[in-house]
């Protein structure tokens, strides 16, 4: 996994990629097939802005926040982003997997 992290208009100190970082492993610990990830911070007047996209397989997941706080705009971005993850690992998830012993039960 790539973890990539861009800033615009300001430079990005350690404690922020170690932030995310750490906060990143929240997604990984329920979707361990990221292929790369992106994030580009930017300020523009008051607000910061966080934009994030996951390459998993067959699918880009996007997210964005605004805050007035960079820490707490990454943190809305990996909530944002989790919630996607676990979505899409329940859609990828076969549930008909349990059907087939139901009906060899019903069956004997």
């Amino acid at each position: 996994m790539n973890i990539n992290i861009t800033g615009r208009h300001f430079e990005i100190t350690s404690a922020l990629m170690e932030y995310i970082e750490n906060k990143f492993i929240k997604i990984n610990n329920h979707f361990d097939h990221v292929i790369d990830v992106k994030f580009i911070l930017s300020v523009e007047k008051f607000d910061n802005i966080v934009d994030a996209t996951i390459h998993l397989p067959h699918l880009d997941i996007n997210a964005k926040s605004v805050d007035e706080d960079m820490y707490k705009s990454i943190d809305l971005v990996i909530n944002k982003l989790d919630r996607q993850v676990i979505k899409y690992k329940e859609k990828i998830k076969n549930h008909h997997q349990s059907e087939g012993s139901i009906k060899n039960k019903l069956s004997d």
